[in-house]
């Protein structure tokens, strides 16, 4: 059964208007996040009633931004955010969620494997590590919510996507904000036409706000001839 605050009926349909035929799936995530995810201690308590409308419907939207059939690295994944309800949403996708801890993956592990999620694949490490760029880089797209400061989350995340691949950061109201503070570092990292957008603006009570950049070409450092 659908779980929704009876002021809350509207997310029902935004919920089938998103994940469409695998809606039951996307259920079953939010079922297994409000009993296994706060007992594991990945989601608290308190975050339990707003699973659809801040966590999962959040997360799944910003599929908005992302071509069909593109491969997607979802950066410090946690209890499976925004990776999980995007391959919900997208089983066109091509997601590996990396995240360092044990207890996290392995939670993950259990519920795509449970719930027969073939376009899903886990990485344990952090996304810096070598055999994490090697096992996921080259991707179209990496992902990350709430993992870190705009800069810090660039150094980590271009890597992971080829030339002309994009970030896509969840972020809040001070999303351009960051990007000025950022902005100089930024640019040295590789990171190109920054752009804040919202998503989910039609379904969504509150859009979702999304920093998106390019990896640029960084031109190679030639020597001087003497």
């Amino acid at each position: 059964m659908f779980h929704v605050e009876q002021d809350d009926a509207a997310l029902l349909e935004c919920a089938h208007k998103v994940f469409g035929e695998r809606f039951e799936i996307a259920e079953h995530y939010h079922r297994s996040l409000s009993t296994d995810g706060v007992e594991r201690g990945l989601i608290g308590p308190r975050e339990v009633p707003r699973l659809w409308d801040r966590h999962i419907l959040n997360c799944a939207v910003i599929g908005e931004l992302i071509d069909e059939g593109e491969t997607v690295v979802d950066v410090g994944s946690g209890a499976g955010l925004p990776g999980i309800p995007l391959a919900i949403a997208r089983p066109d996708l091509q997601v590996t969620l990396v995240e360092p801890l044990l207890r996290r993956t392995v939670y993950l592990a259990e519920f795509i494997e449970s719930h027969g999620l073939e376009n899903v694949l886990v990485v344990r490490g952090r996304a810096e590590q070598p055999g994490v760029l090697q096992e996921a880089g080259g991707a179209d797209v990496v992902t990350s919510r709430a993992v870190a400061p705009l800069a810090k989350l660039a150094k980590w995340s271009l890597p992971l996507v080829h030339e002309g691949g994009r970030m896509l950061a969840l972020k809040g109201s001070s999303a351009a904000e960051e990007i000025e503070r950022d902005r100089e570092e930024l640019t040295r990292l590789g990171a190109g036409n920054l752009e804040v957008l919202e998503c989910g603006v039609d379904l969504l009570e509150v859009p979702t706000i999304v920093v998106k950049c390019e990896r640029m070409s960084r031109p190679s450092r030639r020597k001087k001839k003497r």
